[in-house]
Order: C-alpha cells, then structure tokens, then sequence
C-alpha cells in the first residue's frame, strides 16, 4: 500500500466505510429509513413522482427543488414566469419530453424535505478533471464525503450521420467501489486493495456530476454560436458502463440499485442494452443477476483463453473454473429474450420475444507475453464459438504496477483479432481514448493521493525541539527559512513537490506485499523462538538426570 493511500483511509476498517452524513437522497433505500425514522408515510408512487420531478431539474439542492416545486404548482401554464432558483438545464431523456406527471407531492413529504438534516442531493464533489487534447475524454476524480476518491471517464463520441446537429454519443465509466478486492496483476486498481464499496447514491452521483459537464457545455456552445449554425454537442449519458474501480458483483446490493434507477422510464430511462456490468467473474453473482436484471448487458474481464493462464495473471481465478464463467454469461445474455412472469421467472416454452440477438461481452486485455500468442488466439475462439459473445481487445495501458508490463504491436493484435474471427466470432480492437491523459484505471487516484501526501510531507517540515538543543541562532534560523520556503512553494503548486534524487518510490504492488507480511512474519517468529525454547529444554533433562 502506498503511503498517499494509507494516509487517507487511516483507521478505517479495510474494505469497511461508513455510510454518508447526511446520506444522498439518490438512494431509495437512504430516503425510505430517513422517512422511517421521521415518522412519515409516503406511497411508492409519491417516491417515483419525487425522483421523476428531482430528475427534470436536474438534481438542485433539496430546499431549491422544494421551492422550484411549489412554483410550479403555483403558477400551471403560465410561461412567462421564471422560477425562483436559476441553473443550467440538464437534457436527457425525461426532459425532452412533456410533463405529463399529474401526481402532488404531499405537503408532509415536501416539508420533510425542505428541513431534514440527514439528506442531502450530493455528498461528492469533482475533486479533479483532466480533458484530452482532441476534448473527446474527460477523466473525473470525485471526492467522496469521508475523503476517498474514485474515478470515472466520460467518452464522447461524435454523430458522424449528422455533424451539424447535437445528439452525439456519450458514454460514462462508472466506480463502484473504492479500489478493488480482485488483486490483478496488471491493474492499478487492483493493487491498491479493498476499501469499501461505494452506496447507490455514489454510483449515481457520478452520472449527475457527467451530465452537468455536458449541460455547461452545450450551454456555452449555444451561447458562443448563438447566430451561427450549431456545432455538434452531446446532450446527456446515453451509456453507462460498470468498468471503473472496483469489482461490481462484489458490491451487489448498491450496484443492481443503481442499474434500476438507470433503466427506470421516470428517471435516466436509459435503453437497457445501454447499462453494462463487467465482472472479473463470480459465477453465483452472475447467476443471481441473471434471476434479478437480465434486462442489464453483462460483460466478462477474461484475460486469458485457459485456466492456468487466467490464475497467473488474475488471482480469483482460482476459485471460478473458465468453462462456468462463459456459461453463465452465455445464459444470461439468452435469458432475458423470453418471456418472463412478474416474478422474473421465465414462461416455459415460450418463445423468443426480441427479434435481434443480445451478445455479452469479453474483455481480453492484450499483455505481451504467453496470453497474446497466436496460439492462445486459437483457444480464445474455440471457448467463445457458438455463443452470443463478442470479443473486444483492449490494447494495454501502462500503469506503475510492480511488473514490468507492455502492448503487442498493433499488427500482432490485427493477427490476433483475425484468427478468432475465423471461428466465426465477432472480434474487436478496442479505441484508445484519452491516451495522453493518465487514461489507466485507478492512475488518476493515485496521482490525486500522492500529491496530498507530498503537501502533508511539506506542512510538516517544521523546526523540531530536538534541533535547537546545541544548535546557535543562525542554524535555527536557517532552518525555519528553509521549512518556510517550502510551505510556500507547496502552497503555490497546491502541494506538488519534487522528490529527492536518491530516494526511492516502491511500487504500489510491492508496498502492500511488504506490509502484508509484517504480522504472519511476527508470529512465524514468535513461534519460532518458542519452539527452539521447548525443544532446547527437552534435549537438555535427559543430561541433567
């Protein structure tokens, strides 16, 4: 673990947090035991017209929405009013279109709202935004409300049908949980270790945050070409995927929660071939989202064609045997085409009720080494044949993980793609976006954690007790200078600081190795030393008689 991570999550149970305070309303389940312990009664389908309404205005404080509420209420038809509270619109799929919705909130509920103290809209904030060059990708740290940051990429792609007019493509690369359990080798992520799963309200504050970057963009686009043709601009997240930190089946309950709330016609009301859940692959998880949202695509990180090699490079492997994995990805993709009851379960002997086919996807990350050889491109397509499946390669990002890891050559993975397309299996390269930004996942939070420790370090260089005993007047007084100068230029980088030459940075992988043997080493030791004791006394009675 490295010393910027630890710093911040200090005297936090790993793989624990607690829950936000106030808590974001976001999260059905946060709003339902807030109103529990108030005492308040509110039909499920007042809930659903709340967060019908908080999603037109584009999620404002919980006071401002009351007030534009009740405006609104007062002033039926007339146009020519504006509402007391003034922001951006949020454009999405709700706001397009006209409000029908004929249901009141209660008056208790909308008091409720106006005083409580244990909601709020948003309990994170954009910590961080690095914007690539050609403005196609935008790279979020979002600061949670206990000081740990997740990441989230937002990929904007243009409407090459129609260049002139809004409507681009825009997809959000969502966290779920604050670094990640999986301890693959090659991700950055995965060698920070687990810190806490992220709530549903988190996971859709991340979206909030996307949707209001492209909302302040589009409005100052509208505003800089006012009497010009419009320039493309995207309106809203049309996709989102579960592809950022952390392993989502791990954080199951927050995660399907969120899923519904994407899908949900009153809310984001995104198509549900549009909301994505990659795993690393946990075959009872995939099981239970197949019985719970088999509306949600699935997509399966693989990494490797076979077993053996699957286990070297992710460690969990271990426990899901490859053959389960595809299968159970491969019935989750064919199961949602049939018609189902209330319940979820599906009508037997029915048929087929979507006229296209739905295709899961696996991820195979393209590593130079015994995974991309040509003949494990010949065990990828034998495992993938015959099933709803597409492959996508994801060229390799570096990232400062322990080993020292490269891409292949974009020929050898041209080679690669046709080889299992030749088993009559649909094969893609995957676009780099964002490269000349820290594009890597989990890069973005480690460098944000660095600096912080970097201004901790320079907030303590302060003159010591020890280092005035002996010392005279002018060393004390230098050396005061000197932690000055620091804090100062700390202050100016907002705490960027340059390491010493010949100190040395462990990798993230390797710290957290290290620290990880610290206790078994301690008891190795002690017992040890014990047993050395017992069999010294033993060895020694026999002489002593």
């Amino acid at each position: 673990m490295t010393a910027p991570f630890a710093a911040a999550t200090a005297n936090k149970p790993r793989g624990r947090r607690k829950p936000p305070s106030p808590d974001s309303v976001l999260d059905p389940a946060a709003l339902r035991r807030a109103l529990d312990d108030a005492n308040i009664t509110v039909s499920p389908a007042h809930i659903s017209a709340f967060y019908h309404a908080l999603h037109r205005q584009g999620y404002p404080s919980l006071p401002d929405f009351c007030k534009t509420y009740e405006f609104y209420a007062e002033n039926i038809g007339n146009v020519d009013v504006l509402p007391p509270v003034q922001q951006i619109p949020l454009r999405n799929s709700i706001t397009l279109k006209r409000n029908r919705n004929k249901t009141h909130l209660p008056k208790v509920f909308l008091d409720f709202l106006k005083t409580t103290t244990s909601l709020t809209t948003m309990t994170s904030k954009i910590l961080k935004q690095q914007t690539s060059n050609d403005k196609s990708t935008t790279k979020l740290a979002i600061e949670l409300h206990d000081g740990n940051v997740v990441e989230s990429v937002l990929m904007r792609y243009a409407n090459h049908h129609k260049p002139n007019r809004s409507g681009g493509r825009a997809s959000l690369c969502v966290s779920s949980q604050v670094g990640c359990a999986m301890g693959c080798t090659f991700c950055a992520t995965g060698t920070m270790g687990l810190f806490g799963n992220l709530t549903a309200g988190e996971i859709l504050e991340q979206i909030v945050h996307a949707d209001k970057i492209l909302a302040a963009e589009r409005f100052q686009n509208e505003r800089e070409n006012e009497n010009q043709l419009r320039t493309a601009t995207h309106d809203f997240v049309r996709n989102v995927v579960f592809m950022g930190m952390g392993e989502p089946l791990d954080n199951y309950t927050h995660v399907t929660s969120a899923c519904r709330a994407l899908i949900d016609p009153r809310r984001w009301n995104l198509a549900h071939h549009c909301v994505t859940v990659s795993t690393v692959g946990i075959v009872s998880q995939i099981r239970k989202l197949t019985a719970d949202l088999p509306q949600v695509s699935l997509a399966l990180s693989l990494h490797a064609p076979n077993q053996a090699a699957r286990q070297a490079i992710v460690p969990t492997a271990s426990r899901y045997p490859i053959e389960q994995l595809v299968e159970a990805l491969d019935n989750h993709m064919n199961s949602f085409k049939h018609k189902r009851r209330s319940d979820g379960s599906i009508v037997k002997g029915s048929l087929p009720r979507t006229p296209y086919k739905r295709r899961a996807m696996i991820e195979y990350v393209m590593l130079q080494g015994p995974t991309s050889t040509l003949e494990c491109a010949h065990e990828l397509g034998q495992l993938c044949q015959h099933k709803s499946l597409i492959v996508n390669l994801i060229p390799y990002n570096a990232t400062n993980v322990a080993d020292v890891l490269h891409c292949p050559s974009e020929e050898h993975m041209q080679d690669f793609r046709r080889i299992v397309a030749s088993y009559k299996v649909f094969c893609t390269i995957r676009r780099t976006m964002g490269a000349d930004i820290d594009s890597a996942c989990g890069q973005l939070v480690q460098d944000v954690f660095e600096k912080r420790q970097q201004k901790s370090d320079c907030s303590s260089n302060v003159v010591d007790i020890e280092d005035v005993v002996g010392a005279n007047k002018s060393n004390v007084a230098a050396a005061a200078a000197e932690g000055k100068k620091t804090i100062l230029s700390s202050s100016l980088d907002h705490g960027a600081t340059t390491p010493a030459a010949n100190e040395t940075k462990l990798p993230v992988a390797e710290a957290t190795y290290l620290e990880s043997l610290i206790a078994p080493l301690a008891v190795a030791t002690a017992v040890s030393a014990s047993c050395f004791l017992l069999s010294l006394a033993l060895y020694a009675k026999p002489r002593l008689r």
